[in-house]
């Protein structure tokens, strides 16, 4: 008898290496899937220019970011709300808290949410034709629009992102927000603002998108560095002693041997 849904995540005709270059640009929750991605010592640049929560912003992002490197780019969209500088008109990323009046808030429609989006999916595979782009809408909902603005708001961006694959189908997408709500559908799986998903849930959806996303030997490199990465966390009641220094030397020799079998690793 099953007591929950379980979310498929769609194949993404990929996989991630072992310390390969990846790129995440959007919400907070792209902040912390990124940051699980650097702690395993993949080669991740986690919102370069501060958190992103638009497509507008996402895209200003990918402009300013020029490194042509990466093998694949997450963008994870958090709201379809913009703020207008009313003096200029542009769409600002942040408003460094200036005051509200200075703003004129907006909600942007599928249509342009589509648009931002196509726009930085050109320009990525312009610097470089082979990078896998993955997709994602952020399970964090927004109280300040009220719980059904909030709603709507995660809607307009699905009906975006639905619309971008259907006319290229060399995108992926990561269900993360269907994770949340689908399957830990319980508030014991978030943090105490009722809001942010737990860390319990971001490492569930870490385990899921671990599964689909990595390749057998990028598993396999994290299970040889998970106990390195212990030990180096470790931390000594006497980091002077003898046995303490024996152990380090040790663990930096266990370093070094996986440097030389993974050329990309670097702690």
């Amino acid at each position: 008898m099953d007591f929950r849904t379980i979310v498929d995540i769609p194949d993404p005709g990929f996989r991630i290496g072992p310390c390969e270059e990846l790129l995440f640009v959007g919400s907070c929750f792209a902040t912390e899937i990124g940051r699980h991605f650097q702690e395993e010592k993949f080669r991740a640049t986690v919102n370069p220019f501060g958190v992103m929560y638009n497509p507008a912003s996402i895209l200003h992002t990918i402009e300013r970011w020029d490194t042509a490197s990466c093998k694949v780019v997450f963008l994870t969209l958090g709201t379809n709300h913009v703020y207008r500088l009313k003096e200029t008109g542009e769409i600002v990323d942040n408003c460094q808290k200036r005051p509200s009046y200075l703003f004129q808030e907006e909600e942007l429609s599928v249509e342009v949410c589509t648009e931002y989006l196509e726009q930085s999916v050109k320009m990525l595979r312009q610097r470089n034709p082979d990078v896998s782009i993955v997709l994602t809408v952020s399970p964090i909902r927004y109280r300040k629009y009220g719980y059904h603005g909030s709603q709507l708001s995660k809607a307009t961006l699905l009906l975006s992102v639905e619309r971008l694959i259907a006319q290229n189908s060399s995108l992926s997408y990561f269900p993360a927000y269907e994770i949340v709500n689908d399957e830990l559908r319980d508030y014991r799986f978030y943090k105490e603002d009722m809001l942010h998903p737990s860390n319990q849930a971001v490492e569930y959806i870490w385990q899921r998108l671990s599964e689909t996303y990595l390749s057998d030997a990028a598993r396999a490199f994290i299970a040889e560095w998970q106990p390195l990465k212990a030990a180096l966390n470790h931390k000594p009641f006497d980091a002077s002693s003898a046995e303490y220094k024996a152990f380090m030397d040790k663990t930096m020799l266990k370093v070094e041997e996986l440097q030389k079998k993974y050329p990309n690793f670097a702690l």
